[in-house]
C-alpha cells in the first residue's frame, strides 16, 4: 500500500487536542492557527498519503475557523498550492476583499504564501486534500498566483477529473504499491496545472474591480431572472451564487440600493408598466402582482402606494384615462 500516515485528535489528552491537530495541520500543510466551538473536545482525524512531492490527505474535522497570516507567512512559507475537494460540509473561504462559499462537490484553492481564512459550518466537515509544490506546478505564464480560482464546481470536465482522481486514490490507496506514489503525485500535479491553465482564460484573470462588478452583474441578471420567485431573498441569492450573505451585501455597497431594495424596485417597475399595459387592462391587479413575486395582495398594494404615491387600481385607472402619448412617456 502507499505510505501512509495517520493522525486522530483523540490520540492526545482532550485539552491538547485542537492544538494538537493545529500542529498536524501547520506540518501537512503550512503553518497556521485555528479556533472551534468545540475546542474543549475537539475530534478530527486525517490520513496523509506520500505521493513522492505531492501529498493527498482525507481529513474529517469538528466546526472550525482556520487562518493562515501574514505573520505565519513571514515566518515560514513552504511555498504549496493547496487543492482541496469538499465532501460533506461547507465552508466560507476570504482572501483580501473576495468571498466563496464552499458546498459539497466544490474544489477549494489556497496558496500559502497568500493570507486566508477558512470558517466551517456547524456541521462536522470532510474535504480531501493535495498539497503540491510550487515547483512541480508552474503557473501559465500569463497568470499570477492572485489570480487563481479560489472555487471550482467539481462535477464536469478538468474539475470533475481531479476529484474522481483524488476521491479513487484515498478510497484504494492499500492497491497500490508506495513506488507508484510518485507516479500518481505527477499525474495529480498534471490535473491541477490543467485545471490552472483552463481557468487562465476566464474572468479569474480580470482585475478585482473588474472581477467585482461583473460579479455583481451577474447577480442582477439572476435577480432579474427570478423577480417572480416569492422565495427570492438575499439569503437564496448568496446561496446560488457560492457567497455568503454578509459579502453579498458588501458588493451592493457601492450600488444605489440594497440588495432587498433592488428587488424590490425591479418587481415594482414591472408591475407598474403592466398595470398600464392597456392591453392586460382584464388581467386582476392581484394576478399581475403575483407574478412580480408579491403573492399576498395586501403587500403589493401598500409597496406599490410607498414607492408612487397612488393605490395600484387607482394608478391603472390613471392610465387608462392619460393620452396615448402619455402612457409611451410613462
Amino acid at each position: 500500500m502507499l505510505n501512509e500516515t495517520v493522525v486522530r485528535s483523540d490520540d492526545v489528552p482532550v485539552g491538547d487536542r485542537l492544538a494538537y491537530w493545529a500542529e498536524c495541520v501547520g506540518q501537512t500543510h503550512a503553518p497556521v492557527r485555528m479556533r472551534s466551538d468545540h475546542a474543549d473536545d475537539f475530534r478530527a482525524q486525517q490520513r496523509v498519503m506520500d505521493l513522492g512531492a505531492v501529498s493527498l490527505w482525507p481529513a474529517t474535522f469538528q466546526q472550525l475557523v482556520i487562518q493562515r497570516t501574514p505573520k505565519l507567512i513571514r515566518q515560514s512559507d513552504p511555498e504549496l498550492f493547496h487543492v482541496s475537494l469538499v465532501v460533506e460540509g461547507t465552508g466560507v473561504g476570504t482572501w483580501d476583499d473576495h468571498e466563496t462559499l464552499y458546498r459539497p462537490k466544490d474544489l477549494h484553492f489556497n496558496d500559502s504564501s497568500m493570507p486566508w481564512e477558512i470558517r466551517t459550518g456547524k456541521e462536522p466537515a470532510t474535504t480531501v486534500g493535495l498539497e503540491l509544490p510550487k515547483a512541480v506546478l508552474p503557473l501559465p505564464r500569463k497568470m499570477a498566483a492572485h489570480m487563481l480560482p479560489r472555487r471550482v464546481p467539481a462535477q464536469t470536465g478538468i474539475a470533475a477529473l481531479l476529484s474522481q482522481f483524488c476521491l479513487q486514490v484515498s478510497k484504494d490507496s492499500a492497491s497500490y504499491q508506495p513506488e507508484d506514489g510518485p507516479r500518481l503525485g505527477r499525474v495529480a500535479a498534471e490535473l491541477v496545472a490543467a485545471l490552472f491553465a483552463h481557468a487562465v482564460e476566464d474572468e479569474s484573470l480580470l482585475p478585482p474591480d473588474a472581477r467585482k462588478r461583473t460579479l455583481v452583474l451577474r447577480i442582477k441578471r439572476y435577480i432579474q431572472q427570478h423577480l417572480h420567485d416569492p422565495q427570492l431573498t438575499p439569503t437564496t441569492i448568496a446561496a446560488a451564487h457560492h457567497l455568503s450573505t454578509s459579502y453579498l451585501h458588501r458588493l451592493f455597497q457601492d450600488e444605489d440600493a440594497t440588495v432587498a431594495a433592488w428587488i424590490r424596485r425591479r418587481r415594482l417597475e414591472g408591475a407598474r408598466r403592466e398595470l398600464g399595459d392597456p392591453a392586460l387592462r382584464s388581467v386582476p391587479i392581484h394576478r399581475i402582482a403575483a407574478r412580480w413575486g408579491f403573492p399576498r395582495a395586501v403587500d403589493f398594494s401598500r409597496a406599490f402606494r410607498t414607492a408612487h404615491g397612488l393605490a395600484p387600481s387607482d394608478y391603472r385607472h390613471q392610465e387608462g384615462t392619460a393620452s396615448p402619448s402619455r402612457r409611451i412617456a410613462n
